[in-house]
């Protein structure tokens, strides 16, 4: 798609958000504290970002991770994402 960067931003409180982004290989940047307020309450944002040179490392993961040889006969995953990272 041409981009430089990919962000993932999330409420820091949100822990299934949070692991997502690293199991998906975002790379942990930081936290903005008092990021925003949301329903009167301030909230803090964790930013993740993936780089353009990390991609192709991250497409071969995903293509491994989602490939018809990491399934068994009933439709299970063999390896879980973070180990086709490895």
């Amino acid at each position: 798609l041409g981009y430089r960067r990919y962000e993932w931003k999330c409420n820091a409180f949100n822990e299934a958000s949070y692991r997502a982004a690293q199991r998906l290989g975002f790379t942990y940047e930081g936290l903005f504290r008092q990021h925003m307020i949301v329903k009167g309450r301030s909230r803090d944002t964790a930013w993740f970002s993936m780089l353009d040179s990390e991609w192709p490392a991250r497409k071969a993961a995903f293509e491994r991770w989602l490939s018809p040889g990491n399934f068994d006969a009933g439709g299970l995953q063999r390896t879980n994402l973070a180990a086709g990272r490895d």
